[in-house]
């Protein structure tokens, strides 16, 4: 259970400014339904003094994605455009009380979701950090750039506060080790050390020789047990189904089941089991409800 402020608490079961604004001027969208979180910010802006008259919103996401939605249109009616653009996602949350750790990652969103709906006012188009730097977490598609900027502007040192504050390796873990990289690069520009740790231990590497059918299946469940964490943490989850020679059945559920990245996150499983077992193997999703017979199974 997260430890959340009387302020989260009321922000969440008494939103303000929640629903649309048939009338906005100014609007931003970021993130994706199919993973968890997104946003909908929506400005009426006056076109003399760029003051902020009335702001709304509208989200998919969890208690923290809500509350952090509703401070912020808060925080900004009333300031103009450039005064609105200096509230960060760490004021969000100082103004919330505070957040969980694993929950900053939504008042990232609203600062996100906050510059986008300023240049939709202002004409320009609009491209978040994504874009522009090398894809580093394919299962939540957030780049190096978005990474180092992300890093800088909370004073980041580990991988756990980057996927706090981002969800980088919150999916698969595959991308630890570059986040790692990045992490190093950024905190020398500090002129501080990167001195990794991991919450949980990877999972082994495949002993010499061949491993038995139990110590097989034991490796695979360890890292479905490895991974599990990340993807619970946003509301998602994997189980072992099945094991056929080379084939590994697994089922994903809540958020994970249907998501457009789910193929990515399986790719990173598989790519952990394959190193684990010291074999190649492939992993094949199945429906939760599928009975395992040869019939039913995937080809």
């Amino acid at each position: 259970m997260w430890d959340y402020s009387e302020t989260v608490k009321d922000h969440f079961y008494n939103p303000r400014n929640a629903g649309p604004m048939p009338n906005a001027n100014a609007v931003g969208e970021v993130g994706s339904i199919s993973c968890g979180d997104a946003l909908r910010l929506m400005l009426k802006v006056d076109g003399a003094s760029d003051t902020i008259l009335d702001a709304s919103f509208q989200t998919f996401g969890c208690g923290s994605a809500i509350a952090s939605s509703s401070a912020l249109t808060e925080m900004i009616k009333g300031k103009t455009i450039d005064e609105a653009l200096h509230v960060s996602n760490q004021d969000i949350a100082d103004f919330l009380g505070g957040l969980p750790p694993e929950k900053m990652h939504c008042s990232v969103m609203g600062r996100e979701a906050l510059h986008a709906a300023v240049a939709n006012y202002r004409g320009d188009a609009w491209k978040d950090e994504h874009e522009e730097g090398e894809l580093v977490c394919k299962c939540f598609a957030v780049d190096s750039v978005t990474i180092a900027n992300t890093i800088r502007a909370n004073g980041l040192c580990s991988v756990q506060q980057v996927t706090n504050y981002t969800k980088a390796g919150g999916g698969c873990s595959a991308c630890h080790e570059k986040i790692e990289e990045i992490l190093a690069k950024v905190l020398t520009e500090r002129g501080e050390d990167f001195k990794p740790a991991s919450a949980s231990p990877p999972p082994e590497k495949k002993p010499p020789g061949k491993l038995s059918t139990l110590e097989r299946i034991r490796r695979i469940e360890q890292v479905i047990a490895h991974v599990r964490p990340n993807l619970q943490r946003d509301g998602g989850d994997i189980d072992l189904v099945d094991v056929d020679d080379k084939t590994i059945y697994v089922t994903t559920k809540g958020a994970c089941a249907g998501c457009h990245m789910e193929a990515a996150t399986l790719g990173g499983v598989q790519a952990q089991l394959v190193e684990a077992l010291g074999e190649l193997v492939r992993v094949v999703p199945v429906r939760a409800t599928a009975r395992l017979s040869p019939e039913t199974l995937p080809a």
